[in-house]
């Protein structure tokens, strides 16, 4: 029996479909196909490449630092968009007509909306760790103590899950014949995306601009001084790779936030295709800040590459020195 499925796209940008229960036409076969071994192949390197910064962190005491926890904050949260979020878009995206498909559409918002929100806080806290450390090198250890970290990273993961909670529960679809699209753009989705994209990526550029003027004033007076200079030549190269993570955070992210933002100016001239192509774009930032790691961080470089070889299960190097 054949089985129609139509589609139509409304203006508050929630796309609505009938199934009449036939049979798909397969003209999507290959795209489907393809599809999933793109996306299988992202969940692999993000699931992965994210539980090597994990273990690492975890497992070897010289990582063991107030701004290495918030990455592994953020290394968690890159996991569960590769565990989660990934393989939900694709089972979504390849099954127009699924049981259950509700369900699995709430859940993935859910977890899309909540990590998203959870990454950007955290990049906001890691920028103010960067700050202390540059800006106020003095009272770092005073201020970045065990217990203000397990408090940012608290809040870090408390506030976007209780907003998350409250978003999609206003939000939630009752009728059974709505799509689950990668992209919503509704009023409240809008002023969503400004409280927790653009707001705290403008808060994270102004720290970075204020860690830049002030590193350049320090390096000038610290020239001639051996042991000062080594100082901020490591602490300035862990503050350019963090500042790197961030950027190509945005980068990914921004073409998608600017086109939800600007959906009702642009929904006639831009693609529904390309905009979630961009969505695609943003959740594949989670595969990339592993390998900004080991490039960068020698330590990070060092400890992949024991726990690649397999080296962790010959013996205790949890005290190794990284170098």
């Amino acid at each position: 029996m054949e089985r129609n499925v139509s589609f139509s796209w409304t203006d508050d940008g929630v796309e609505h479909k009938s199934c009449n229960g036939s049979k798909s036409n397969g003209q999507t076969g290959t795209s489907s196909y393809l599809l999933c071994i793109f996306v299988g192949s992202l969940s692999v390197l993000v699931t992965c490449g994210n539980l090597l910064v994990i273990t690492s962190i975890m497992y070897f005491k010289q990582l063991h630092t107030p701004t290495n926890y918030l990455i592994l904050s953020l290394a968690v949260a890159d996991l569960l968009v590769g565990v989660f979020v990934l393989p939900l878009s694709t089972i979504l995206a390849v099954s127009s007509c699924l049981y259950l498909r509700l369900l699995l559409c709430r859940i993935r918002s859910f977890f899309d909306l909540f990590l998203c929100t959870t990454s950007i806080l955290n990049l906001c806290f890691i920028s103010a760790d960067r700050y202390y450390v540059v800006c106020q090198p003095l009272t770092y250890r005073s201020k970045m103590t065990a217990r203000a970290v397990a408090i940012m990273i608290m809040v870090n993961w408390c506030v976007p899950a209780l907003l998350t909670t409250m978003t999609v529960s206003q939000g939630s679809q009752s009728a059974s014949n709505v799509a689950c699209n990668l992209f919503n753009a509704s009023k409240s989705t809008i002023i969503g995306v400004i409280c927790t994209a653009f707001i705290p990526a403008i808060v994270i550029f102004s720290i970075y601009l204020k860690i830049l003027t002030v590193a350049l004033r320090q390096a000038r007076s610290i020239k001639n001084t051996k042991s000062g200079a080594a100082a901020s030549k490591s602490e300035g190269k862990a503050t350019k790779t963090l500042a790197i993570v961030v950027g190509i955070y945005l980068m990914c992210w921004t073409p998608y936030f600017l086109c939800i933002s600007l959906y009702p100016l642009i929904k006639n001239t831009v693609p529904v295709s390309l905009i979630e192509a961009f969505k695609w774009l943003g959740w594949s930032n989670s595969m990339f800040n592993p390998f900004v790691y080991g490039f960068f961080y020698k330590w990070f470089r060092s400890a992949f590459k024991i726990i690649i070889s397999g080296k962790i299960f010959q013996g205790d190097f949890s005290n190794s020195k990284l170098s």
